[in-house]
């Protein structure tokens, strides 16, 4: 097995949530609909409202636009306005987005040689007498 250890070592600070580097990373791009939000948008491109609505469907309305929001906000989504009647909005990753792609992938990837694993370990953590 092969160790990344070296490509992401912790930072001297004593404080585990200052000393790991990634976790700001992770608070903006894993929350809970934020990936979707984004994978839809890189592979779909440009959408309004309602055709993501559509394409994620276990998400509220009102989830969806927090979400849209914190997304445009952190500089991942571009919202365009479009002042016509009726109005139209769309939604499309932004050059800042798009560059997590490859993280994206990567993780992709680790999920199709990995996921089996996970829950191999969990059926026998669950079947184990405690």
């Amino acid at each position: 097995m092969q160790s990344d250890r070296a490509t992401w070592a912790p930072s001297a600070s004593a404080d585990p949530e200052q000393a790991c580097p990634v976790a700001p990373v992770v608070d903006i791009v894993f929350s809970r609909w934020t990936t979707p939000i984004l994978w839809t948008l890189n592979y779909q491109g440009r959408q309004r409202f309602v055709e993501l609505q559509r394409r994620i469907t276990s998400i509220t309305p009102k989830v969806l636009t927090q979400r849209l929001r914190q997304l445009e906000r952190d500089g991942l989504v571009v919202r365009t306005y479009h002042p016509e009647v009726p109005p139209r909005v769309e939604y499309e990753i932004s050059d800042l987005g798009r560059s997590l792609a490859p993280l994206f992938a990567h993780l992709a990837e680790w999920a199709t040689s990995h996921l089996d694993d996970v829950e191999r370990a969990r059926h026998a953590y669950d079947t184990t007498q405690r």
